[in-house]
């Protein structure tokens, strides 16, 4: 696919901890528009990529690019202004606050986080609230968690706050979602109402980038698969090839 259709790309991504190279010069490319898969065995350096693109922690050396702008040098809160959004694979909500309350800050640059702002825009701030709680409200509502917005986060399942913390990236109004193992931990049931709701969410034009380790997820909802072992490419294709790559099956599905 054509280079002015990748919403993110990753050229040459390196990161190693103490002696141990957790990523080796690895490359990846998300067209936007996809559902793209990233898997690999335990180990294998995936949610160490992730958090290279999203600089949660900076690179030994590689460059990532969103959009076509270098963003390698950006920190993790001004790549999420950009439009690219994480989650993590033990989803993090305030447990201490509402499911509506989560979702309320996650909105992005509103006026009132502005203290200067709350004398001089309180009508602006009081729009802007009554905007983002409806949002809010209909988020909540397409995924099945209206009826707890009024409970504390910390009660929620686990699925349920895989959930949560889904649709507070939808708050975000993201381009691109990095969903790492949205099905971990997750009953069947869930994650057939989860995988509807990323198929849903890219049908209205939202890029996701996802870790998996469920096959099943990953065949279903994925356009192109990335493999990586030990920290570097091993193979990319569609699911379909990926699934009857012998190196592959040998390095991550034990053939």
């Amino acid at each position: 696919m054509a280079d002015e259709n990748l919403l993110l790309s990753a050229k040459g991504l390196s990161k190693s901890f103490g002696g141990i190279r957790a990523v080796n010069n690895a490359n990846l490319n998300v067209p936007s528009g996809s559902i793209t898969g990233l898997i690999g065995p335990n180990g294998a350096g995936k949610t160490t990529l992730f958090n290279l693109l999203s600089n949660f922690i900076k690179p030994d050396r590689g460059e990532v690019f969103f959009n076509g702008q270098a963003i390698h040098h950006l920190s993790s809160y001004e790549i999420a202004l950009q439009g690219c959004v994480r989650t993590f694979q033990v989803a993090r909500v305030l447990s201490r606050l509402t499911v509506l309350e989560n979702m309320m800050l996650a909105a992005q640059e509103q006026t009132g986080e502005n203290i200067w702002q709350l004398w001089w825009q309180a009508g602006k701030i009081r729009k802007e609230e009554r905007e983002n709680k409806e949002k809010a409200i209909s988020i909540l509502d397409s995924v099945g968690l209206l009826a707890k917005a009024d409970d504390y986060a910390g009660a929620l399942s686990g699925g349920q706050r895989k959930l949560l913390e889904m649709a507070r990236a939808l708050m975000a109004r993201p381009r691109l979602i990095l969903l790492d193992e949205p099905a971990a931990g997750v009953n069947p049931t869930l994650i057939g109402q989860i995988c509807e709701h990323i198929l849903e969410w890219n049908r209205q034009g939202i890029t996701f980038l996802v870790i998996e380790h469920n096959m099943d997820v990953i065949m279903s909802l994925c356009h192109h698969v990335w493999v990586l072992a030990e920290g570097t490419n091993l193979a990319d294709g569609t699911p379909e090839e990926i699934q009857s790559n012998p190196e592959v099956l040998e390095a991550y599905l034990g053939g």
